[in-house]
Parts: structure tokens; sequence; C-alpha cells
């Protein structure tokens, strides 16, 4: 049999072995996804890290109101976090790693041994250097995971699951994310594009936000302000409760008792999805469809027209949506959003792009209304921006390169991804996170090969 046919037939098999009937799904009250009937998450875990809240459970026990959305790191609100470092006039990336692996904001002297530890630790060794500049590739994310799980190779204690091994590891994973990045672009812009190959060392003293960008772009590349809004980029995706895609995949490997390093190459694989982390660059190319498609970005008619085209799936991709809107748990707003619109309006006056974050603005506030509109306005559909329809323009107007829009989700979210982990292993009572599957296929018996 033909080579190729083979791999077509094996493909066709799949169209009918792959099909489960959603009638089953409800017969057997399977939640798909781990969502409820009403779109919250299925309760698997306890955490004292992060909490997501979009919306509350009515008193008597009949549905969910929605309410304004909360984001809490140890029961901080990440609002008061980010309002209480700007108006310190500091940057709080460093700050929020140690909240979210202690469990309590550092006094200062704390704050500086801990930001001098990461500083210290983000170089990379020679040897860990010349292997990215050898991975071949056109992802970052693939660089990332294939990276990390070279560090395992140079921990002489890599399967050691003591809490202060567990700590060391995540303080060097911290460090070394935006090194890793920063070369793994450079890598893959001089093998793909013919671009220079710029190997920058981490300075002493930067932030780990103006390190990165830094490394990127070099001491003349960047303002203050990109250092300001990147380092507030950081923070906002730091963590998100346990039940996203990525950090659920950070503790369930973690719980099989899996080193450090493979723990995090798999959340890295998780977060790659464009389901999950790729959602930025999905927002930018709708962004930059609209400006195109649009004549006069200040027509409201105009504007919501397309949008409501693009939710009858007659323009742009034709999939029926406005990337950027929605979240699975908020509701009335991201909290995360907010925050980013407010530095995003006075980083687009730095740059000149007044004109293009005002149509920005004017396409959230329309797509939402036309969403509302389209769909019907009841709890369960009440959509509104989420932080990544303002991410990836702001990437953008640092000048940052799309490819590293999904990576710096990564170089933020380790700190969430570790202390997830560090809990993980240290309950009192430990599981194995091993969830139920129920075989709906019908028994068959086998026969001989040439009977078949």
């Amino acid at each position: 049999m033909n080579k190729d046919y083979l791999i077509y037939k094996l493909s066709e098999t799949v169209k009918e072995t792959s099909r489960i009937d959603n009638e089953l799904f409800k017969r057997y009250g399977v939640k798909r996804g781990l969502r409820n009937e009403d779109h919250s998450g299925v309760l698997v875990g306890l955490t004292n890290i992060g909490d997501v809240v979009g919306y509350e459970r009515l008193p008597d026990g009949s549905g969910l109101k929605a309410i304004p959305g909360k984001l809490l790191y140890r029961g901080i609100e990440v609002s008061d976090l980010v309002h209480g470092v700007q108006a310190e006039n500091r940057l709080g990336y460093e700050e929020t790693a140690f909240l979210l692996l202690s469990g309590y904001l550092p006094d200062r002297e704390e704050l500086e041994t801990f930001t001098n530890l990461l500083n210290e630790q983000m170089a990379l060794r020679h040897a860990t250097k010349m292997n990215i500049l050898q991975l071949y590739g056109n992802d970052i994310m693939n660089i990332l995971a294939r990276s990390v799980l070279v560090l395992y190779a140079f921990d002489e204690n890599a399967d050691d699951t003591s809490r202060d091994n567990l700590i060391r590891q995540s303080v060097d994973l911290i460090a070394k994310f935006p090194s890793i990045i920063a070369y793994g672009y450079h890598t893959m812009n001089h093998n793909k594009n013919g671009g220079s190959l710029h190997i920058r060392i981490p300075k002493p003293g930067f932030s780990l936000a103006e390190n990165f960008i830094y490394m990127m772009k070099g001491s003349k590349g960047y303002t203050p302000l990109d250092v300001k809004v990147l380092d507030l980029c950081l923070i906002l995706h730091a963590e998100h409760g346990g039940g996203n895609n990525s950090t659920f995949t950070t503790r369930v490997t973690s719980s099989s008792g899996t080193d450090t390093y493979s723990s995090i190459a798999a959340a890295i694989g998780s977060l790659k999805g464009p389901l999950h982390g790729g959602a930025n660059l999905q927002v930018i190319d709708m962004f930059t469809h609209l400006r195109e498609a649009i004549s006069d970005w200040t027509d409201e008619k105009e504007v919501k027209e397309y949008l409501m085209r693009m939710l009858r799936k007659e323009v742009y991709d034709k999939k029926g949506l406005i990337y950027g809107i929605g979240h699975a748990v908020y509701t009335i707003s991201d909290p995360r959003a907010l925050l980013l619109k407010e530095m995003a309006r006075s980083l687009a006056q730095e740059k000149g792009r007044e004109k293009e974050f005002a149509f920005l603005e004017l396409v959230e506030r329309l797509a939402v209304e036309s969403f509302m509109e389209f769909k019907g306005n009841s709890v369960n559909k009440r959509v509104c921006a989420n932080v990544d329809f303002y991410s990836g323009f702001v990437y953008d107007m640092i000048g940052l390169p799309r490819e590293v829009y999904t990576p710096l989700f990564a170089m933020s979210r380790i700190a969430g991804w570790v202390a997830h982990r560090i809990e993980e292993l240290n309950f009192d009572s430990r599981r194995i996170i091993r969830p139920a599957y129920k075989n709906v296929a019908s028994a068959t018996e086998y026969k001989p090969l040439d009977k078949r």
C-alpha cells in the first residue's frame, strides 16, 4: 500500500473514531471543558494564590449575577497592587513575583535582595547560550520550551522537590526567561531573515522589564515609559487562578511528582495554543484589518455595521468572532484591560498614535454593544474587552516584534506557574490529578489477521 494513501486512510477513519454524540455528554453529566451549564468552571481544587471574579451567585441559588471583574494575588486586588507601585513611581513585577511565591508583600530589604538575586541569575551560562543559538525553528515558544528542558541537564538537583530546591529553581526560571526569549528571538530572526545576531548581556541594576527590552533593542531603543508599560503588562499577566489552561497543566503534571523543568515545559506548550496565549496576535491581526477595511475611523455607524457583519460571519475570517472581546470568567469588566488601557493612552500620546488608540477604544465600545445586540442580553452572554484587546497594540507601540508577544505572556506567567507548582507539591494530602473519562464505544471481538 502507498504510504500517502495509508496516511489518508488513517485520517479518514478519524472522522468516525473521534465522533461522540453530544447527547451522551448530557446523559452522563460530563462537564465539557470542565465548564458547568452556566459557563462557570467546575471546582477541581483549592488554592491560596490567586482569584478571578467576574460574577456572583444569587442568594436563592437561581443563577449568576454579573459584577465588575476582580483579580486578586494572594488576596490583594491587582488594581491596588498596580496603583500602589505607580504612586511611588517604581516598577512592580519583582514585587509581584515575590508576593506570589511567598504569600506576602516584601519589605524594602527583602525586595532589594530578591531583585538583586533575579538580576544576578538572569545571565545564561555559556553552554545554555550556545544551545539556544543552535535551535532552529520559527516559533519562540517552542524554542523556550526546548531551552527549559535543556536547563534540566545543568541542574545537579533537577528532580529534588524539596521546598528549598523548588524555590531555588523557581527564582532561577523567573530570572532566565527574559534572556532565553530575547536570545531565542535573535537566533530565529538571524536564521530565518538574516537579521543581526545580538547577544546582549543583562545589565546590573536593570529591572526584569528593562533588561528584556534592552536585550531585544539595545540601550537606545526604548524610553522610560516603554519600561513602565511593559512592567505593567508583566504584573497583569503574572497569575490568573489555578483554572486557566496552562496553570492547570502545571498542577496536573506537578501532581505526578515530575521535575520542575518538565512541568514548566508542558505549561509553555499549553500557553502556546491560540485559544490561550496567542489571543493578542489575533487581536492585532483583526485591528490591522479593521484599519484598512473601515474608511472613517470616527464613523460609529460604519464601524458598528462592519462589526455586525463580522458577527454574522460575512467578513474578515468569517468565524463570527470579535477577538479580544469576551472572557470565560469576566463579564462586566476585565480589571487587567482597564489598568492597561490607562497606560496605553499615555504611550499612544508619546508615540504619536492617538488616532489609532481612539479607534481601538471606539471598536471596544461598539464591539461590546454589537455582541450584546447580536447574542442577547443574558448573564451568560455579558461580555467585555479582555486584556488581550490592548496588550498586542501596546507591544507594537513599544516596538517589540510579534514573535515575542506570546513568549512575553510566558515570561510573566512563570511566576504564577511556579507558585502553583510549589503549592501543589506541598499539600498535606497530595494526590495525583486523575479525572475520569467514560468509554462509550461498543465492545467488539478480535479478528485474526487473515480474516480481516
